[in-house]
């Protein structure tokens, strides 16, 4: 079997290394994996070090596309990788996720006859003003094999009209849906065990376990929005009053808040001694963060669920989540951009400390049941 793999954005690359993983742990050696790298995060801080760290193989391909507009950034993409595919003539093309790359991928696969298969598929906010919720949506509906994270994604695709008895040979006019868990789960599991011998971001940052919340804002609704980066920085600042904050800063963010934010609010939170900005954190540098924190901030789907695989609080910077399970629970609070309603949901979880972390996200070996499921459809197919 060979496949390619599309990855552009840091958590794709943190994904990738799950099935990756898998790949190498199969006792036949009957599956060829071709790395296609977009370059949509081109800072070494959030994509090379990834590579680095999770030991994943280096691409076979780096398109460089680097940043750009929405549609100027997929075309470029688009085009490399059709190209690539045209070459490789893959069984498969892998995509994860929400991304303008995963968008690339699904039009370029499905215009010249790639199956595709999409990993975290039928993930909806219903909230169409975010650009990654057309990305997934698409996606769903040009690929041949959807692996869904939870049964709320499960019965989404359920409620658009995809089947769930249907016999295969499956096609994009005939596609498969698994509900299988996260693959993400399966990495924070075995790289947690490692994370602590990787990095020393507690002891270089100061930090105690349990004693500062962990904040990360990249969403574009955010930081492009002066309105809702004031809003959630003045949050912050009134929040550091009573415990440290940690906020690896996203190069967009860094940028923007130099441009966005109010001057004298930028001020205090420059002089504040217990509002830490760093750089962006590495992924074992980020576990660390996420395991020792008492409380997780973040506008970040990926960062959500790490959280509540920690079994950490959450509050999420947006108005809606697609990952409903963690709100349902009550172990995470939606407040979007509101300063009020932020600080409401910090005092709630200083009052309220969950306890009871259901697991929603599967058992951890997501990524061996997708490889499966992708070796046993082309051998029926065959």
């Amino acid at each position: 079997m060979k496949i390619v793999t599309i990855i552009g954005a840091r958590p794709q690359i943190i994904k990738a290394a799950a099935l990756s993983r898998a790949i190498k742990e199969r006792q036949k050696n009957d599956v060829h994996e071709i790395i296609v790298h977009t370059g949509q995060h081109y800072d070494k801080n959030m994509s090379q070090v990834f590579f680095d760290e999770l030991g994943i193989p280096k691409p076979d391909y780096n398109l460089h596309v680097g940043s750009a507009s929405h549609g100027l950034q997929t075309a470029r993409m688009t085009e490399g990788i059709e190209r690539i595919l045209l070459d490789e003539q893959p069984d498969y093309i892998v995509l994860y996720g929400d991304t303008n790359s995963t968008l690339a991928g699904a039009v370029a696969a499905a215009k010249i006859h790639v199956p595709i298969v999409h990993i975290e598929a039928g993930l909806r906010s219903f909230n169409k003003n975010m650009p990654e919720e057309i990305n997934r949506i698409v996606c769903d509906h040009c690929s041949t094999l959807l692996f869904t994270p939870t049964a709320t994604g499960y019965k989404n695709l359920q409620h658009e009209g995809f089947k769930t008895d249907n016999d295969g040979p499956y096609t994009i006019d005939n596609p498969k849906i698994c509900h299988c868990g996260d693959i993400m789960y399966d990495n924070s599991l075995h790289f947690s065990q490692l994370s602590a011998t990787r990095t020393d971001i507690i002891h270089r940052l100061c930090l105690e376990d349990g004693g500062y919340v962990l904040a990360t804002i990249h969403r574009d609704g955010n930081t492009d929005n002066p309105k809702h980066l004031n809003a959630i920085f003045e949050a912050l600042v009134q929040i550091s009053k009573d415990t440290p904050i940690v906020l690896p800063l996203h190069p967009r963010t860094a940028k923007l808040i130099q441009i966005n934010l109010r001057k004298e609010l930028r001020e205090r939170v420059e002089k504040s001694p217990n509002i830490k900005l760093t750089e962006p954190a590495s992924f074992f540098e980020m576990i660390e963060l996420e395991r020792h924190s008492q409380l997780v901030m973040t506008d970040s789907g990926g960062v959500q669920k790490e959280a509540y695989f920690f079994k950490k609080p959450g509050i999420i910077l947006r108005p809606e989540t697609e990952w409903v399970e963690i709100v349902k629970t009550g172990n995470a609070l939606l407040t979007g951009a509101d300063t009020e309603k932020i600080t409401t949901a910090w005092q709630h979880f200083q009052q309220t400390k969950p306890t009871v972390f259901p697991e929603i996200f599967g058992n951890g070996k997501a990524a061996a049941f997708i490889l499966q499921e992708m070796t046993e459809t082309l051998s029926a197919k065959a």
